[in-house]
């Protein structure tokens, strides 16, 4: 048997037979451990939150138990106290398939990296103190995600055949990280969330895709995109801009200057969120209407979807800039917000109907709120 799996169907069964307890539950893993032979390619740990731990010493012994398998594939969810991560499995070099779940990561100071690390995913997970600059080399590294950790600027890697990079919930300390990993040539899907926040739901993309909330949106206007992301500039084919505001400056103007940098732009996504009592419509509103700031013809856009729109003055604007630099643009969807009254939401359809279209081809398709 080359695979272990103590999952939650694993853990239910003990609680299934009433036998659920802390002594039980580590008495059969570490039967199973000692006594288990040959190697051991892929280990499940579940550690419920029925289950107490004084400490994780057992766990530390299982960990060291799989340094000397091979394991290839490492998942750990665990509901107790955080769990820090044994220096033993920092010796798994044949590791391809890494998942933590409430857990601490630190790497001891002699560690280079996993030669062979391809998939990681960690949700929760702590990298404590910095290690002090050092680098630690992932260079198999495709698909890596992170979900509400902490001290993620300590976890300084290199990854230069990521391809695919999802962020939410974290500090805002991860954005230093976050813009060196844009720079890999191999990316081609992104999602990056309010660094302070998370999501339900990522999208799947299939070509180059780059998602991004209004609020990192600020940093990628402070970092002068798009000269810190040449490769992600040129290669651009599927934007989105979640939780946009258009009564924010800064987040128009960044937009606006990826828009002007994205000659390869084919599908672009913008979902408004509704603005508060500190926008300014009027400042956006003459910025649009202001000479060059879309001097760059959209040749290859084809299809734009905008959703949770409230018919504001800069709203409108933006829609209009669209169809006046698309030559090539197919379909236009627009999506008011469930909070706009019917009345309203009739304005919106009549103003988008009436603005002139530099695509002869281009379909106006008026969609209802979501429920």
């Amino acid at each position: 048997m080359k695979s272990l799996a103590f999952d939650n169907h694993f853990s239910q069964q003990f609680l299934d037979i009433g036998a659920f307890s802390c002594h039980g539950f580590v008495r059969v893993v570490n039967q199973i451990m000692i006594k288990h032979q040959g190697p051991i390619s892929k280990f499940v740990l579940h550690i419920p939150k029925e289950i107490v731990l004084d400490s994780f010493q057992e766990v530390d012994l299982w960990m060291l138990i799989l340094s000397r398998k091979g394991v290839k594939e490492l998942q750990i969810v665990n509901f107790n106290q955080f769990y820090q991560i044994p220096t033993s499995v920092f010796s798994c070099q044949e590791l391809r398939v890494l998942g933590l779940y409430k857990c601490i990561l630190k790497p001891p100071l002699e560690f280079q990296g996993f030669p062979n690390l391809e998939v990681i995913s960690l949700l929760c997970v702590n990298f404590g103190a910095s290690l002090g600059g050092t680098v630690i080399n992932l260079p198999q590294l495709k698909r890596f995600k992170l979900f509400s950790c902490g001290n993620v600027n300590n976890f300084n890697i290199k990854a230069e055949k990521l391809q695919n990079l999802w962020v939410t919930g974290c500090p805002l300390d991860a954005k230093a990280m976050v813009l060196q990993l844009l720079h890999s040539e191999h990316l081609y899907a992104v999602y990056i969330c309010r660094l302070s926040k998370s999501v339900k739901d990522f999208i799947q993309v299939k070509s180059f895709s780059f998602t991004i909330d209004g609020y990192f949106l600020k940093i990628f206007a402070a970092e002068k995109f798009p000269y810190s992301l040449p490769h992600v500039v040129q290669c651009l084919e599927e934007l989105e801009f979640t939780s946009f505001s258009f009564g924010d400056l800064n987040q128009l103007q960044a937009a606006l200057c990826m828009l002007r940098n994205s000659p390869n732009l084919k599908v672009l996504g913008v979902s408004h969120m509704q603005m508060g009592p500190e926008a300014d419509l009027e400042l956006t509103s003459n910025y649009i209407e202001s000479l060059d700031h879309l001097d760059q013809t959209l040749f290859m856009l084809k299809t734009v979807e905008m959703t949770s729109l409230e018919g504001s003055r800069p709203e409108l604007l933006f829609v209009k800039l669209l169809l006046d630099h698309s030559p090539h643009l197919e379909s236009m969807i627009i999506r008011p917000s469930a909070t706009v009254d019917a009345e309203k939401r009739l304005d919106i359809a009549k103003d988008v109907m009436l603005f002139p279209r530099a695509s002869s081809k281009a379909k106006m398709v008026y969609l209802d709120p979501e429920p």
